[in-house]
């Protein structure tokens, strides 16, 4: 619904005014009085005014200090797996809270306090972000893709053509496992967030290449992938890297433990390391969807005469080109190769 003002509550000089309003941040914690100023229509106002951010709209009691959530948003992109809980653990812990007068041990409801908190300083990072991006006409569809890397992908005036115009490799990493709520008998729930970054393929795009695979039938009569292969004698078969090569494997090979919900991301980077796209590997492997649904959004943003290198190039050259997108990788001259550092799995 649109936003009404003249439904919004009128609050009078007494709701404004903070009283004994707790004020932490990350070496204090203290009760003090803050009072408005004339223009400050909510006290949340009067609350960022003074560097602070509350959880209620109206009438809050406990406010966080923008320094320790803008210090907690780096701690966790450093390192995903400290949580919400780590850092009020570690907010008492600096507070002194178990030990000191008229205090209280850390409590569960901390959580839901700073989680409140961060969730507003986040959108207000959003918006100002999306603010600064539109003043300087950086919003445009595939910005991101188009301006990431110069040194990839900005052109110079009479510049001789290159032999590949652009350059990338993909793979994938299974250490950002998430796991599934519905394992410890709990009711799973639904995750109805959206990426508001162009960084991110959504998994309805991803899965509009799950039935696009043509697997490739292992007649293997041993398919264990963790077992040690003896390496070939003088008198055995040339050496194959698609039969040794794990992530080459058939599809229905590269199932992933049910307890996990999203087994890891699938990643596209340039030559200089810049991230280009990602999506999420959702209860599966690696499998050929997500190499497609990447190289497909490749294609139509930097267009013909392109690489990808990949460390089972040699057999997703046979998918890509067997999926509908092989005719059009073939007409814009789409060269896929094997990096350099797998190059010994490759009897290279």
């Amino acid at each position: 619904m649109p936003h009404n003002p003249l439904e919004e509550p009128a609050l009078d000089n007494d709701s404004l005014s903070l009283k004994n309003i707790e004020l932490i941040d990350v070496f204090s914690r203290k009760r003090t009085s803050l009072r408005p100023l004339l223009s400050h229509t909510y006290p949340n106002k009067t609350l960022i005014y003074h560097g602070y951010l509350d959880c209620l709209p109206l009438y809050p009691t406990v406010a966080v200090s923008i320094c320790t959530l803008a210090t907690y948003r780096q701690s966790h992109r450093t390192w995903p797996r400290f949580s919400i809980q780590a850092q009020c653990k570690a907010l008492c812990h600096l507070h002194n809270i178990r030990y000191t007068i008229c205090s209280i041990p850390y409590q569960s409801y901390l959580n839901t306090q700073f989680s409140d908190a961060y969730d507003v300083y986040l959108e207000i990072i959003h918006r100002v972000d999306s603010l600064i991006n539109e003043a300087l006409d950086c919003n445009t569809p595939n910005w991101h893709l188009l301006n990431s890397c110069p040194c990839c992908f900005y052109k110079l005036e009479d510049e001789d053509n290159l032999t590949f115009e652009w350059l990338v490799t993909i793979n994938s990493n299974n250490s950002l496992k998430r796991w599934s709520s519905s394992i410890d008998g709990s009711t799973t729930r639904g995750d109805l967030r959206k990426f508001r970054t162009d960084y991110w393929l959504d998994h309805t795009i991803v899965d509009g290449f799950k039935d696009d695979v043509r697997g490739r039938l292992n007649t293997a009569t041993n398919n264990d992938d963790w077992q040690d292969i003896v390496p070939p004698n003088e008198s055995a078969p040339p050496f194959t890297c698609i039969d040794r090569w794990r992530n080459a494997g058939p599809e229905q090979c590269k199932q992933m433990f049910a307890i996990f919900d999203e087994s890891g991301i699938f990643i596209a980077a340039c030559r200089h390391q810049f991230v280009l796209l990602a999506c999420d590997m959702v209860k599966s492997g690696e499998l050929a969807k997500y190499p497609l649904a990447i190289i497909e959004r490749l294609l139509t943003v930097y267009g013909q005469n392109g690489a990808c290198a990949y460390d089972i190039s040699c057999a997703f050259a046979k998918t890509l080109a067997n999926s509908m997108l092989g005719q059009r990788a073939s007409s814009l001259n789409l060269r896929m190769m094997v990096g350099a550092f797998h190059g010994h799995a490759h009897n290279q």
